[in-house]
């Protein structure tokens, strides 16, 4: 054994201390955007630091100096446990964490050679403790920052969730109108210049409602610290948007809603029915744009409103409507529907017609 009390003795004493507090150093010591990446890699660090410390646990003895440079050694070796724990990957640390342990589990029992085989093991398992506490404390915080990402990763993706739902709802709506009305006047252009320009003025119109719709979303992209824009619309605008579906094709649609909806419905409850409504002319349109009638009544009952979207027979489209390609409208607004504690169903009724049907919760009145 060397001599601790010899300059050589002390220096290889001190070696993993100072060998630990050069990896901290190496670790910290660097500009912030670089921080996360060095301490993903002190797992290899702390091996050899957890190496030398064995060594000269078992190379010298603890007694006097060099048992003063084991305690820091020891104090180093713990931060180091805790730090790749939460920062390095899983790969690494089956190498790392052990040596570590070890490191710090062993270096008492030199200090007392004579003692019994299960009193080593009780000293051991003192020494265990405060190696498990590091590890614990990394494996906390290593699991409080996958939460925190969980949680950004849901926020995102219902995040997208809105903003497709509001690209289906919305400029789907216009966009079809569109459609409706450049068709319209392609036929009429040759013949009837006036109704061609009432088609074009129905287009720009569309247009530039498709546009706020797409502005009104790249806002919520912004953040919350966005400006704020106007507000979702709601069944107050139902008046309008039966008239613009009536004046651009040639399904004739008429609203049936009386004064006392508007009162029992929340704000969330009153956006979801003008989706509900938008959705279901905007599938008339593509499925049945022969349909000579549409109607969308309001049922209000003690606790809920009804909504029903009916349409008669289309004469070019088949008895039983395909379900659109985007898979997003009704689906979606059946999921958010139940949110609210209501219902939606769709499908056949009459002679080869369709409905939908939604229920929404109506608020009790104080």
């Amino acid at each position: 054994m060397w001599e601790s009390t010899g300059p050589a003795g002390q220096a290889f004493g001190a070696l993993p201390s100072l060998a630990a507090a050069g990896a901290l150093v190496w670790a910290v010591a660097r500009p912030r955007a670089a921080l996360r990446q060095r301490l993903g890699r002190l797992a290899h660090p702390t091996t050899v630091c957890a190496a030398l410390s064995l060594i000269t646990t078992s190379a010298l003895p603890t007694a006097g100096f060099a048992s003063v440079w084991k305690l820091v050694e020891v104090a180093f070796l713990l931060i180091l446990l805790t730090l790749i724990t939460r920062w390095s990957p899983p790969r690494e640390l089956r190498q790392a964490l052990p040596a570590a342990a070890l490191a710090v589990t062993v270096w008492p029992l030199v200090l007392v050679p004579d003692e019994s085989f299960l009193e080593s093991i009780g000293i051991a398992t003192f020494w265990l403790l405060p190696a498990a506490a590091a590890v614990a404390a990394g494996a906390h915080l290593r699991r409080q920052e996958a939460r925190r990402r969980r949680a950004v990763a849901e926020a995102r993706s219902a995040q997208r969730l809105q903003l497709s739902r509001d690209l289906h709802d919305f400029v789907a709506h216009d966009i079809s109108g569109i459609v409706v009305q450049a068709q319209a006047a392609r036929f009429v252009a040759a013949t009837d210049l006036s109704q061609a320009m009432l088609a074009l003025e129905s287009i720009e119109k569309a247009g530039l409602s498709a546009l706020a719709a797409m502005d009104r979303t790249v806002e919520m992209l912004h953040g919350p610290d966005a400006p704020t824009t106007e507000p979702l619309p709601d069944i107050s605008q139902l008046g309008a948007l039966i008239a613009n579906f009536t004046s651009a094709g040639a399904t004739e649609a008429h609203l049936d809603l009386p004064p006392a909806v508007t009162e029992v419905l929340s704000r969330e409850a009153g956006t979801a029915a003008y989706r509900i409504v938008v959705e279901a002319l905007t599938n008339i349109r593509r499925h049945a744009p022969d349909a000579s009638r549409a109607t969308v009544a309001f049922v209000p009952t003690a606790t809920t409103v009804e909504i029903r979207v009916t349409n008669d027979r289309s004469a070019r489209a088949p008895a039983r409507r395909r379900a659109s390609r985007g898979g997003l409208g009704l689906p979606a607004l059946t999921e958010h529907a139940q949110a609210l504690g209501g219902t939606l169903s769709a499908g056949p009724y009459g002679d080869d017609g369709w409905r939908l049907t939604a229920v929404l919760p109506a608020t009790p009145r104080g």
